[in-house]
Parts: C-alpha cells; structure tokens; sequence
C-alpha cells in the first residue's frame, strides 16, 4: 500500500542537516568506535522534514480528541483540558517524591481530599491511591481480603468466586495472589445464576470462600438484579465482596457500593474520574474499604497528624501506616499526576454534576441500544447501564464477523467497540459512548452501523476486505503483535509497505 508522503529515509540528503549548533567551547575529541554505528544509516534531513515527518505520524493516530471512540468496558470519554493545566502546575509537577511531608503539604492535601471525595461517591470508609492501575486495585483488594483471613487464623479460605462475565483481570488477579477461582455461571438474562452461588456458598467449598469479585454494572452493561442476595449469601458464607469498580461511570450519584454492603473496591480513575488512558500508564487504581478492612490498606496512606488549631488554618497531613498494611505495592506514594487530574475533575462537576455524568452515560447507552435493536442482535436486551453487548450475527449475511463490521467501521471515521467481550457472548461487540457525546454524534455511529448491515448482505466483500481509507490494510493481528516491526527503513521502498 502506498503512503500519501514519502518517508523520511526518501527525502534523505548527504549534508543536509536539521539542527546548527554553536561554537565549540571545549576541545572536541573523537566519538569512540564502538559508538558509531554505520550500519544504522540515519536519514540527513532539515528540520522543517523533520517535524512534518513526525505531525503527519501523528495524524495516523486515532484519539478521543478526534472522533467518537465507543470502546466498551474502557470508557474512553473526553479529558478536559484544565486537568492536564493543573497536573502540569509547577507546585505539582516540580515536586520530588523524596521531598519531606513539610514541603509538599499542598500536595498531601490534594491527595487527602481525593481519598475522602472516592470515599464519599462510593459510601467507603477509606481510600487509598496507592495502586499504580485498575489491575493494580484488584490485586490489593484480593490481599487484603486474604490477609484479613489469615489475621483471625482463618488459613482454609482460599477460594474467590468469579462470574463467567467478569474482566480477564479478575481470575488472573486471584491467581497472583496465591488463591484459586470458583468460576461461576451466568442465567438466561445475563444475572449471576443465583443457584449455581447458593450451591457453593452452600455446599462443601462453603469453608473455603474467601470472597467474591463481580463487576457492577456487569461487563454486559447490566446491572446485577440480585445483587444484595449475592452479597448476602457470600457474607454468610463467611466471604467478603470484592466489587470491580471499572464500570463506576454508571453509578455516580445513583448507587453507592458501600452501601450495598461490599467490602473492597477499586476505581478506575481513567474510566471514571477522566484521567488519561491507555498508553502503557501511568494510571491510578485507588481502592475503598470498609471499616473492616482499613486496617490493611497499603501504605503510605494520608492523613490528618496534627489537626489545625483554628478553622481558617489547614491541619498538618503526613503519610502514616495502616495498622496492618498489606505494604507498598509500588515505589512511593502512587501516581501522583493522576491524583491532580482527578481531583481537578471532581472539582469542576461537584457532586451534583457527578450524578449528571453517570445519568447521561447510561442515557447515551439507552438510546444507541433503543435504536440498533431491530438491527443487530442484543443478547439481553433490557434497560442497560453505561454500555451493552451486540451479538453481531447478521441474518442474510454468515459470513460475517464482529471482526469484518469493526474494520468496515474505520472507513466511517469511528473507532471500533471492543471485539469479542464479554467471551460469553458469541461475536460480541461491546458498546460504549460515555456521556460526553452529542446525540449528533450518536446518531453518525448509529446511521453507520445501520449502513453497515445493509452492506453485510448486498455487498460482504465491502466488509471482509475492509479498511480501505487506513495508511495500511487489514493486518494479521496475531503476527503484528509477535512480530513487531521497530524499524521501518529496512522494508521501506518507494513508499510501500511491503
């Protein structure tokens, strides 16, 4: 395929140079030979090549701020700007974490607010920032809820019960904190099955719960029906309820797990709270406890070690260690970039306009669902949360897969759902749009998805040969992502990809 400009390497001319430098002032000295590298054939260009070379690569690049990006399960909504204007304060950014708790108290305080503002949403006594991601949260709820085991001597329980619904992160968190899944199934309307957990939490594995994670509203968008009868029958089990907090942009306002009666949560504050996303980090996977399991909250945590002495004046914060903390989990003291942005977040929308979030996340989802139902399949089609699932099995079209409608998409100019999750729904496509997109926008996807049916049955090479406006084609991805290519001068000729 060919390129619309030609490479860098191409327009590469001997002496052409892209930086003047200024005079000497030391005595210059020969580069040893083991740094020069002939080999690497390094492109002479100037400098105006240079930083067009390097827009028009990043005008390949898909992002938020260029199009809808209904990616379900990952929330991918609009970070304000002034999030990343607050991060970048040079009160916040010049900081050093081995800075005394003296010099950094503004800092504390924003991370101390933050704690009690997560606190506050979700009905949990404590918050801690420490984990460094989602994944991150998961794994310090589990150890916490194996050490509050092991603290009483209760040394049997080692089982966590998973739905067949759950994020991957789920089951391969219980396994790196040394415990083993129960994995449960799923009823006719996408409800954890109440029988199959009553005969668990019932039967001989009874003394070996440890507890539960589930993800509320589900990973199918729906929120759990029996969900107090679960938390209830775990309780009585003997096990604590761990809630996956990745789907919290659907509660805010409306339901706070705590209350519900869980015992340990963790947030997404990319998902939620309109941190960054994606690129490898770095992210924020605080967790929230009850009174229960405050105690083992990792460490360093924040708070009040001398209150003010007027109400005018702020009290001295200092990081202190839980009782018994289940330790550091990362070096020092969290994302801290994270905690700004988040905070700067809650800040602007207040409490009432957190709950204006969450209702127009899941008014969103509602209304794109209302409008392809008579399209496209819906598995469990009732009211949903924040997003739902489609079964993409087109009638009249059985060559077709969820893969081919996604790639057909991209010549629409929008990002592809997520593909292939939940895994128990056959060639599901989960459906996102959070709640920062315009009906307008809604309407594109919903007009291009539409279109897109009706191409699967009167023109399916359309689809199944799709992209056709990308700078490259359908790829292998199985190979791209084993076989990396790093360097693109050797393969490079004329332009083509070959």
């Amino acid at each position: 395929m060919k390129y619309n400009e030609p490479l860098i390497y191409e327009i590469s001319s001997p002496g052409r140079i892209g930086v003047n430098l200024p005079v000497c002032d030391v005595p210059e000295s020969e580069l040893p030979a083991d740094l020069i590298r002939d080999e690497l054939g390094l492109p002479e260009v100037g400098e105006l090549q240079v930083v067009r070379h390097f827009v028009k690569l990043s005008q390949l690049n898909y992002a938020i701020d260029k199009g809808f990006y209904p990616l379900g399960s990952c929330t991918m909504k609009y970070n304000p700007k002034i999030n990343e204007d607050v991060a970048r304060y040079t009160g916040f950014a010049g900081l050093h974490p081995m800075n005394d708790e003296d010099s950094i108290q503004g800092a504390l305080h924003v991370m101390y607010t933050l704690q009690n503002w997560l606190a506050e949403v979700s009905g949990f006594d404590a918050v801690s920032l420490h984990p460094a991601a989602g994944a991150h949260g998961e794994f310090a709820g589990i150890l916490m809820i194996r050490k509050y085991h092991l603290d009483r001597g209760d040394v049997s329980r080692t089982k966590i019960l998973v739905p067949n619904s759950a994020h991957g992160t789920n089951p391969a968190t219980v396994t790196m904190a040394g415990m083993t899944v129960i994995e449960l199934p799923s009823d006719h309307n996408g409800d954890v099955d109440l029988e199959a957990l009553r005969a668990v939490c019932e039967g001989p594995e009874r003394e070996h719960i440890a507890g539960m994670m589930i993800t509320v509203p589900s990973t199918l968008g729906l929120f759990e029906r029996g969900i107090l009868k679960i938390i209830d029958m775990v309780h009585q089990a003997g096990g604590l309820m761990y809630m996956d907090g990745a789907n919290m942009n659907a509660l805010m306002g409306i339901v706070k797990p705590g209350e519900l009666g869980f015992d340990v949560m963790h947030y997404n504050l990319h998902k939620t709270f309109s941190t960054p996303h994606g690129g490898g980090g770095p992210g924020c996977g605080a967790v929230g406890v009850n009174s229960k399991l405050k105690p083992f909250l990792p460490m360093p945590w924040v708070d009040i070690v001398e209150p003010a002495d007027h109400e005018d004046e702020y009290p001295l914060y200092g990081f202190v260690k839980p009782e018994k903390t289940i330790g550091r989990l990362k070096a020092f003291h969290g994302n801290f970039g994270m905690h700004t942005r988040a905070y700067a977040y809650i800040r602007a929308y207040g409490g009432e306009g957190l709950f204006e979030v969450s209702k127009h996340a899941v008014l969103n989802a509602n209304y794109v669902r209302s409008q392809l139902k008579d399209t496209y399949k819906i598995p469990y089609n009732r009211a949903c949360g924040h997003e739902f699932v489609i079964e993409a099995h087109l009638d009249g079209a059985e060559s077709i897969h969820a893969l081919d409608i996604s790639k057909r998409l991209m010549d629409y100019g929008i990002h592809p759902p997520t593909n292939y999750f939940p895994l128990i729904v056959p060639e599901a496509l989960l459906i996102e749009p959070t709640e920062t997109e315009t009906k307008e926008t809604l309407d594109e996807f919903i007009d291009a998805m539409k279109q897109i049916a009706r191409e699967a049955k009167e023109n399916p090479s359309l689809l199944t040969s799709a992209p056709h406006t990308m700078p490259v084609k359908r790829l292998d991805e199985v190979r791209a992502a084993k076989q990396l290519v790093l360097c693109c001068a050797p393969i490079m000729k004329g332009g083509t990809v070959e």
